[in-house]
């Protein structure tokens, strides 16, 4: 799907596949992200299939004009994994929604491992 809006010059329509590569690229600039993976094996699976297409690890589901996003992440070894989530629900919902103009209704995060 996608998100629309419109104002006095027309329609704006943004993909979810492009707001998946946004959150990608937030995502990665919070302190304790290592990487983004697959929340399961299915997930894994389309992620090959679908090479280059998607961005592992990250979903985007918009209805309306709100957007609902999962990020399934590997965080860095000796960090509270409860502040690094936090972190990174904050600066995604906020730059999500500068970036969209929408509201961002939730934020799940999937915590699949740690680093070292």
């Amino acid at each position: 799907m996608s998100v629309r809006t419109n104002n006095i010059y027309g329609k704006i329509i943004i993909s979810d596949k492009t707001i998946e590569r946004f959150v990608s690229h937030v995502a990665m600039d919070c302190y304790g992200i290592v990487e983004f993976v697959p929340k399961n094996v299915f997930d894994s699976l389309v992620s090959f299939i679908k090479f280059g297409k998607s961005v592992k690890g990250i979903k985007v589901k918009s209805n309306g004009d709100k957007i609902n996003i999962e990020i399934s992440v590997v965080v860095k070894y000796g960090i509270t994994i409860k502040a690094v989530v936090e972190a990174l629900k904050e600066s995604v919902k906020y730059k999500v929604e500068k970036f969209t103009g929408m509201l961002v209704d939730v934020i799940n995060v999937n915590v699949m491992g740690v680093e070292l």
